[in-house]
């Protein structure tokens, strides 16, 4: 059963259509704003310069704003694998949620029964593979948070709409907090930019280190979101690669 999706348009977009076979990646957002109807009122603002092709509210309806064929103004400064500018090729899903600054709370039911629908939908539509299949945080690890840690990605991964690791959690939760050598924390950090994760110049202590470490554990390692790498982590990245 396709999502039903109502129409409601924002005048941020690039005026020159894509190809359809431009499109690679599904990137996912929330608001990180309190009130719904200012979240939307901003993405159709002109003067904000930032949009979303789809919008998915608390009571679960999706909204699109801008056509799929155009390019929105969702990801910003963002790089992924040896892509950098995710707009030109991406497809961004707005979800509200008012975010870390405000009242992180958990995405309603209703809100992710309707992303499953449009996310199958896209990834059948456009031929999607599931890894592509980003958050924010991902993309853009420097900068942001979202969706952040309270998104299902592992509930996605169960209906092959997102990527997840495949691993004994009793296994790996044995591994968690224990410390990695400066050879085992090297191969973790090039196992993230194998995996596609931005590359950053660090120290062993730099808050770009942590900021990277971070949007992994948001994404695959959840429960423990510290910026700390650890055998845990490490043993899902090498899952991830497999």
């Amino acid at each position: 059963m396709w999502p039903k999706i109502t129409q409601y348009y924002s005048p941020n977009f690039k005026l020159s259509k894509r190809s359809k076979n431009k499109i690679k990646y599904l990137i996912i957002h929330y608001t990180g704003m309190k009130k719904e109807s200012s979240a939307i009122n901003r993405l159709c603002d002109f003067k904000s310069e930032v949009s979303a092709h789809y919008f998915i509210k608390k009571n679960g309806s999706i909204i699109n704003l801008v056509p799929d064929l155009y390019e929105a103004w969702h990801a910003g400064i963002s790089s992924w694998k040896n892509i950098n500018s995710l707009n030109k090729h991406s497809i961004g899903i707005e979800i509200q949620n008012s975010g870390h600054h405000n009242f992180y709370e958990n995405y309603s039911i209703k809100q992710i029964k309707s992303l499953k629908k449009l996310l199958k939908y896209l990834i059948r539509l456009y031929k999607i593979n599931i890894k592509n299949v980003l958050g924010h945080s991902d993309i853009a690890p420097l900068r942001k948070k979202d969706p952040g840690e309270k998104f299902p990605w592992k509930e996605l991964a169960k209906l092959r709409l997102a990527q997840w690791y495949k691993f004994d959690e009793k296994k790996l939760k044995r591994l968690k907090r224990v410390k990695l050598n400066l050879k085992e924390e090297n191969r973790f950090i090039n196992n993230l930019y194998k995996i596609g994760y931005c590359k950053v110049k660090f120290k062993s202590s730099n808050i770009q280190k942590r900021s990277l470490i971070k949007a992994f554990q948001r994404r695959f390692r959840q429960n423990l979101v510290n910026g700390f790498s650890d055998q845990e982590c490490l043993l899902i990245s090498k899952n991830l690669l497999k």
